[in-house]
């Protein structure tokens, strides 16, 4: 069985009197543990498609499969199950709260799992994922006291605290200097190896886009396999 599906997917948003489709007629099926990268000029639909994948923004039309099961068919509660413990999310900005350090940024998600951590083996895994993108001692910083890198791999951790299925991201390494970029990828690749985590990653990088197993490319709304 696929890990996920999207059958026939399309979004329709009206605009004054026009109707703009972002996203056109998409089907695809992605495995587990895959990781494949999506490519296209902005505005081409990128966005919309990972927010309909995510249980965010419901399709117009069309299903989206996440292991057998149309997630849109599912309750609200079910829907935010979904989101919280199937799915990680990287947005293109950090999005940390800023009254919280970077170890409480990332204990946040798991206060919504249904099966939760105790606090100590919780707080031992906030540590370790931050240390796996190097930032061990900025546990009790705060984001106003970290850079913008320094807060996109703080969001890139949160993104594993609940041990996502997969790993829906966008844009993850925008902001970043070559360095870190290498170092995030490296530490993407090395989750999707062990964990066998499937990662879907929007890119503007067509060199990070082609050390994906699969790579798709969005043109006006639609999607395309790339050899």
């Amino acid at each position: 069985m696929p890990h996920l599906v999207a059958e026939k997917v399309i979004k329709s948003f009206a605009v004054d009197e026009t109707t703009l489709q972002a996203v056109n007629d998409i089907s695809f099926e992605i495995e587990r543990g895959e990781f494949v990268s999506i490519t296209g000029h902005s505005g081409s639909g990128k966005t919309s498609l990972l927010s309909i994948l995510g249980g965010i923004s419901k399709p117009s039309s069309g299903r989206v499969l996440f292991n057998g099961t149309d997630i849109y068919s599912l309750e609200s509660d079910g829907l935010s199950e979904y989101r919280c413990e199937k799915i990680g999310f990287v947005f293109q900005f950090a999005s940390l709260l800023p009254m919280l350090t970077a170890k409480e940024n990332l204990l946040l998600p798991m206060g919504f799992h249904t099966r939760r951590l105790p606090a100590d083996r919780a707080e031992n895994k906030a540590l370790e994922l931050l240390g796996l993108v190097g930032l061990r001692d900025k546990a009790d910083a705060y984001p106003s006291q970290m850079s913008g890198g320094q807060q996109r791999r703080v969001a890139i951790a949160r993104a594993f605290m609940n041990d996502p299925e997969m790993i829906l991201a966008d844009e993850p390494t925008g902001d970043l200097d070559e360095e870190t970029e290498a170092e995030v990828m490296n530490f993407f690749m090395t989750m999707n190896r062990i964990n066998k985590t499937t990662f879907l990653m929007v890119t503007h990088n067509t060199e990070l886009a082609r050390q994906a197993m699969r790579r798709m490319k969005m043109h006006h709304g639609s999607i395309e396999e790339i050899s």
